[in-house]
């Protein structure tokens, strides 16, 4: 995959900035948008330079038409034509539905719904045929799994059920468009329930930002071409 172009919105941290190194090491050039650690996406990027691609960080808040749209100019006008994109800027917050607040909910879906739809919407106009688009979900998209999550749960859901529809749109020029679905993965998000969340888990752990970007690699390459429209969940057996 030398010399191809990937953008990875949300990959200054976690699971994002796992998959750009990832994506690096293969031999993609990277762009990176993030919002507010601009030391970290910076770290990234170095990251990606160390193993030879270009990398570039974007700041660009997912639930911006605009900021989408420029992070993809951006991209393409440093690097090329995009061969694959990757969805991973999310946001998670809790609540019961009594209490849940209009600003939350509105703010919880323009990024991890519209936002979604809106970076594989300008991503593709920027591709190649035969290009790859990635989406990180969640597993609460099939279990939710505790109180509180329903509307995290509901964007989710929301993204798997997307996915279905925009590959069918895109078969004709070859674009795969499919969905990973992490379960209790080490981040900063999880960092304060990391014993509690081990303990639920079947296999007694939880899953390293490493191995959700080796299935994203797996998508993002020529291997998986006969692959479109799935939900893959990646969760230690939690929702079986």
């Amino acid at each position: 995959m030398s010399g191809q172009v990937a953008l990875v919105f949300g990959g200054s941290r976690g699971i994002g900035a796992a998959i750009a190194r990832r994506l690096a090491a293969d031999g993609f050039d990277v762009a990176l948008t993030y919002v507010s650690r601009a030391d970290s996406a910076t770290d990234v990027v170095s990251a990606i330079e160390a193993v030879g691609g270009r990398g570039l960080a974007i700041e660009a808040d997912s639930a911006d038409p605009a900021a989408i749209r420029r992070a993809v100019d951006t991209t393409v006008e440093a690097l090329g034509p995009l061969d694959a994109v990757v969805a991973n800027a999310g946001l998670l917050r809790h609540g019961p539905v009594e209490s849940f607040g209009l600003d939350d909910l509105d703010r919880m879906l323009a990024v991890n719904v519209r936002g979604v739809f809106l970076a594989i919407q300008a991503s593709i106009a920027r591709m190649h045929d035969g290009g790859r688009v990635i989406t990180i979900g969640s597993n609460t998209a099939i279990r939710t799994g505790s109180p509180g999550s329903s509307v995290y749960a509901m964007t989710k859901a929301a993204v798997a059920a997307m996915v279905k529809g925009i590959a069918l749109d895109l078969a004709p020029r070859r674009i795969t468009v499919n969905n990973v679905q992490p379960g209790p993965t080490e981040t900063d998000m999880t960092a304060a329930m990391a014993e509690r969340l081990k303990e639920i888990v079947p296999l007694k752990r939880i899953g390293q930002p490493s191995e959700i970007a080796g299935l994203v690699s797996y998508l993002a390459g020529d291997e998986s071409g006969y692959m479109t429209g799935a939900s893959l969940t990646v969760d230690g057996g939690y929702v079986l």
